[in-house]
């Protein structure tokens, strides 16, 4: 079925605009590598996005709980090191498409869920490719799923990739 869809959307003759959400998980890493093996053609029109989003910064008032102010320093190196995540997190993906000729990266700011949905819509995404952490339903409760709020919301077709579980010792 995958295979048909990668045939019929590439003999439309102009390339599909394919986006995977890259976050630090291997889950993500999971679903961009099987995107490559599945559904990018290697010398095709199409083009691959990488989208991460930098979760938001927790607000402050300008006192922490114990009533000692944040020095601007530390607001900087909180901002500095959110930034060697999102280009550490960048660099690994781009590494895997190394062999795919059109490849953009996107940077964003903001709650991943609403950002995901935003960026597909605005950037014309064909179809939205994200790994699944595979959350039990407490956790799913308490930390929100994010392919579950983007299959709600998204307005392009959703493919959510599920990592397989390890099988034997071997696997782990």
């Amino acid at each position: 079925m995958i295979c048909d869809l990668k045939r019929d959307m590439a003999d439309e003759g102009e390339g599909r605009r394919i986006m995977v959400a890259v976050d630090e998980g291997e889950e993500s890493t999971y679903a961009l590598s099987w995107s490559l093996k599945n559904l990018v053609f290697q010398n095709s029109k199409d083009t691959l996005i990488l989208l991460y989003v930098k979760p938001p910064r927790v607000s402050f008032s300008a006192f922490d709980g114990t009533g000692y102010l944040f020095s601007s320093d530390i607001t900087a190196t909180m901002e500095r090191y959110s930034q060697q995540v999102a280009d550490c997190v960048m660099e690994k993906a781009k590494r895997l498409c190394h062999n795919i000729e059109n490849v953009e990266t996107r940077v964003e700011n903001g709650d991943p869920r609403d950002v995901i949905c935003e960026m597909a819509q605005r950037l014309g995404i064909d179809i939205l490719v994200m790994g699944s952490h595979g959350y039990g339903l407490i956790k799913r409760a308490f930390l929100g799923s994010v392919s579950n709020h983007c299959a709600q919301n998204v307005k392009c077709p959703l493919l959510i990739v599920k990592k397989p579980k390890p099988t034997s010792a071997a696997d782990i």
